[in-house]
This record gives structure tokens, sequence and C-alpha cells, in this order.
């Protein structure tokens, strides 16, 4: 049995990662620590669990894994150390918001061998899924653009929590949070990137950026449009891919996807005859990785690169210029 931490309630995705852990038969929650003891308190009596006050004497203790959820500025410290404790880790994106402090995560990562996950849950998804499956079987011919949008109303509604636009806490705003998703499945479905330029600015006048588009030119040739927003109505999350050969689009998951390709006949848009399966959560991946040594998909290559591409869209935007890549 797996024995996790929780480590801070921050983020507005700790209540489901506990949650899932606690689901998994192969692990459990068994101590809760928060840099706001307060915060970290309540949860801990809600989850029944102890709360530890101090980190370094929970890392000396007999816990196996820890679930970081704390604000993106203390990532690279808390995981750090818990590397260093041997704990295994999972952790919400991003992982850090410079490469440099990524590799400073991934040498203590590597030096004591504790298995890694970073939450890409967009990658499970069969419709996306469906997409690089198609494109890895050449249905798109050579791909040329790309154009994902993830938004939601947090903002306008004003239902995420404060401090996600505290820029120091959080490193950024829509681009570094709800962006990252696009960025990790452009940079997994491309390959690697040449250039970026971005514009991101504030609807609702905040510290940090609510409403951002950042375009990506990989090497390959393709170019990635990434749009994102804490400012959308009614949410949104689409993709579509085109290529000399063929395309795809998907409005939303729910509402299914379509696919056109020379090798199939026609120029007509179709539904898929079969979509892949989902893969397993991200958290679930990590749990089985620690227990059972199985694989997981999204280690500490993908986190870096992510990162690679979040530090230089948030260059292009504040310098307002192209930033190369390699």
């Amino acid at each position: 049995m797996l024995r996790v931490a929780m480590l801070s309630r921050w983020h507005v995705h700790a209540n489901q990662y506990a949650g899932e852990t606690r689901a998994n038969p192969d692990a459990e929650v068994v101590a809760v620590w928060d840099e706001d003891g307060q915060r970290g308190a309540a949860w801990a009596e809600e989850l029944g669990v102890p709360f530890a006050a101090d980190l370094g004497v929970l890392l000396a203790s007999d816990i196996d894994a820890v679930c970081v959820v704390t604000p993106t500025n203390l990532h690279r410290d808390v995981m750090v150390r818990a590397a260093n404790a041997g704990k295994h880790i999972f952790t919400e994106k991003v992982l850090a918001t410079t490469v440099a402090d990524c590799e400073a995560i991934a040498d203590a990562v590597r030096a004591s061998g504790v298995t890694f996950c970073i939450s890409f849950p967009r990658r499970t998804i069969p419709q996306i899924l469906y997409a690089k499956q198609a494109m890895d079987e050449g249905l798109f011919g050579q791909v040329t653009a790309l154009r994902i949008r993830i938004a939601h109303d947090g903002a306008v509604r004003d239902w995420l929590p404060a401090h996600f636009y505290d820029a120091q806490a959080c490193g950024g705003g829509a681009m570094m949070d709800l962006g990252a998703h696009g960025m990790y499945l452009s940079r997994w479905l491309l390959g690697p990137p040449k250039r970026i330029v971005s514009v991101f600015n504030t609807v609702t006048g905040r510290a940090v950026d609510d409403n951002t588009v950042s375009v990506i030119e990989f090497e390959n040739g393709a170019i990635a449009v990434n749009e994102t927003s804490f400012t959308g109505f009614g949410g949104c999350y689409s993709l579509e891919i085109d290529g000399t050969e063929g395309g795809y689009r998907m409005l939303s998951p729910g509402e299914g996807v379509q696919i056109r390709s020379k090798h199939l006949g026609g120029s007509g848009w179709r539904q898929p005859e079969k979509l892949p399966e989902a893969r397993a959560k991200p958290i679930d991946q990590w749990i089985a990785g620690c227990v059972h040594g199985t694989p997981i998909e999204f280690g500490l290559e993908d986190a870096i690169q992510l990162t690679e591409l979040m530090e230089a869209a948030y260059v292009a935007d504040g310098e307002n210029r192209s930033v190369n890549f390699g």
C-alpha cells in the first residue's frame, strides 16, 4: 500500500487528487502538509489524517510518496527535498516556471531513483489519443497547422481562488495554468519547437494574464496556435489539425471527433469507426508505477519540455518578440 502525503491544498485540483488517491486500492492518503497551516489543518481534519506542520519532519517519516499541489513557486524546493528524502513524486503541472528549476528537480529525482509523474490528463482521453494515432498512421500527410483552444470563465464568474492571480506564486496566469494543456499537447503531437510568439492580456484587470494566445513554429514546419482564457463564456475545449492529405476536428470531447483524409476515400468529414481506449488517469499511472513498476507516460522529459515552451511564451510576450529554441 502506497502511503501518500498531500502537500498543500493550494491548487484547485488538490481535492481531486486526494480523492483519486483514496479511490485507488493500492494507495492511501496518510498525512497533509500545507504552507498555510490553518488551511492544511482543516483539510487534514476533513480527510481524517494527521496534519504535519513541519515539512522536514513529514519527509523524514515513513510516508512513501507525496502529491505536490503547492504554489508553483514552491515546486523546486518541495520536490527537491522530497526526492532527496526518497519519496515518490506526483505533481500538478507545470513542474516549474523555468527550465533551470526543472533541471534541479530532475537532477534530484534521477539521483534518488524515485518514481515521478506529472499530471497531463488530456493525453489520456480517447478523442485526443485518436488524433495522435491518425497522425502517426499518416492520415493527415504532412501536418501544417494545429489549433487548440481551452478556456473557462473562472475570472469573469470569479470562481477561481484569488491566489490564482498572484503572479509570484503562480508564475503567470491563464497560459501558465490552463494553457499548459495546449502546450503539452502541441509538443506531444508536433515534436521539437523552433520559435514562439505570444500576445497575453487581461480582460478583468488582474495582475496576471487571463486572455492569451501563443503561436509556435515547430521544426517539422507545422504551426500551432494555442489559445487559452479564464474569460471564455461557458468554457471551450477544441482541437483542429490540418495537413497536406487530411485533417481532424473536435469541437469538444463530448461532441466527438471528425476526420477527413485522402487515404480514407475522399475529402468529406466522417466519424472514426473506433476510438482508442482511454488511458489510466495520471495519478493512477503513478501509483501503479510506484507499487508495480509499470510504465508512466508523463515523466521528467515531458515536464521539462512543457516548461521550455511556457518559459519562452512568457518571455515572448513580455519582451514583445519572437523567441527561438535550441
